[in-house]
């Protein structure tokens, strides 16, 4: 069977190139020519020039319905999320779709470091790649999400580097040299948007915004086809945005920022000062807090529903900024559901311009389809799309 390797290891220039970034494209999702053009960034009729000349050659089908497909062949493309609790990895054959994708996820994180992270790390990656029916050699891409900022031009940690990373740590670097492929990383709410435009609909909305909630908070940003990073990759950093003048000390050196106001640890440490006093239990993780308030414990339901809200002001800022069709909530927060997700909207619509939130058709706020691995599912995204500039 033909591997995906041998085409994409093909030289990608001039005309070659065009096609090389088409077949790209259709690895990453089938779709139509219209679709295609648009993720492509080429005009509709240099993209069916490209179709047609990589079905002459047998490396796209078109013969089910109107979407462009990927012929039959061997390759495995691999996403990683690395959290600050947990690492969630994806492995997909090139030639099946999102949802058929193997998963695993699990603890620890980055919060070991990531030398104690790798052997785990790597265990997972053999474990999804396998499930596939695929073995390591096929694995022809792979992409890292990181929750901190990384800055585009170098592809490291943009300055400072917050704990628990250090400055010297390469986790693509260190990727890349295990797995033998080129290793490409970006923050992991970036790639969470990314995700979501691509695989969240069969119709992907052009300016949608992905926030990631867990340890700390941030968004990912995409207007159009364009990946806003900024000038240094701290671009959507929404969980240093002061919510609190005079708050409490957050790790970037800032007072009263979000982070310290919902991140996980925030919560948490709202139970523990309600039950002071009292024997109660409290939760020690995020997920547990959920499970608490699932089952209408009224301290843990209250802490998430003011977390809503204070995140739904703060998403108010962001529409009036840029006036974004679509909020995407993933991270763990998301897992409360409607008990974070009501009052956000209900906070986000009382302190949002009237004309960015009034239609349900012109914005809509939801939660992430793919969580928890959406993060993990745009650093598959990344890792192929690398292949398009080799």
């Amino acid at each position: 069977m033909r591997h995906a390797r041998e085409l994409l290891d093909q030289a990608g220039t001039g005309r070659g190139g065009s096609q090389k970034k088409v077949m790209i494209e259709v690895m990453v999702k089938p779709g139509t020519q219209a679709q295609l053009s648009r993720r492509a960034g080429y005009s509709p009729g240099l993209v069916s020039d490209a179709i047609k000349e990589l079905a002459r050659d047998g490396v796209v089908d078109r013969s089910r319905g109107d979407k462009v497909r990927l012929a039959s062949m061997r390759g495995v493309a691999v996403g990683i999320d690395i959290g600050f609790n947990h690492t969630s990895v994806v492995a997909r054959p090139l030639e099946r779709s999102v949802g058929e994708a193997a998963t695993r996820r699990g603890e620890p994180g980055i919060n070991v470091g990531l030398a104690d992270l790798r052997s785990d790390l790597l265990r997972m990656v053999q474990e999804v790649v396998e499930e596939t029916g695929q073995a390591m050699t096929d694995v022809v891409s792979a992409g890292v999400a990181v929750p901190r900022m990384i800055d585009s031009r170098t592809g490291r940690f943009t300055l400072p580097v917050l704990p628990p990373w250090e400055a010297d740590d390469d986790p693509a670097q260190m990727l890349s040299g295990e797995l033998r492929v080129p290793v490409a990383i970006d923050n992991d709410a970036n790639l969470g948007v990314v995700a979501e435009q691509i695989y969240g609909s069969d119709d992907p909305v052009e300016h949608i915004v992905y926030v990631k909630a867990s340890t700390g908070v941030g968004v990912g940003i995409m207007l159009g086809p364009n990946l806003v990073r900024g000038q240094r990759g701290m671009a959507g950093e929404i969980g240093h945005l002061i919510v609190e003048r005079g708050g409490r000390m957050c790790l970037c050196g800032g007072r009263g920022c979000l982070d310290t106001v919902i991140g996980s640890a925030a919560l948490i440490a709202k139970v523990e000062e309600s039950h002071r006093g009292t024997d109660r239990e409290n939760p020690v993780t995020l997920a547990e807090l959920v499970a608490k308030a699932s089952r209408d414990d009224a301290v843990c339901r209250r802490v998430l529903n003011d977390a809503g809200r204070v995140l739904g002001f703060a998403l108010a800022q962001l529409c009036n900024l840029i006036n974004p069709h679509r909020i995407v909530i993933g991270g763990e927060l998301s897992s409360a559901g409607d008990i974070v997700l009501e009052p956000c909207g209900s906070e986000l619509r009382r302190h949002a311009l009237y004309a960015a939130t009034c239609s349900s058709s012109d914005f809509e706020l939801g939660l992430s389809a793919l969580s928890p691995f959406a993060e993990a599912h745009g650093a598959l995204v990344l890792g192929l799309r690398t292949w398009s500039s080799k």
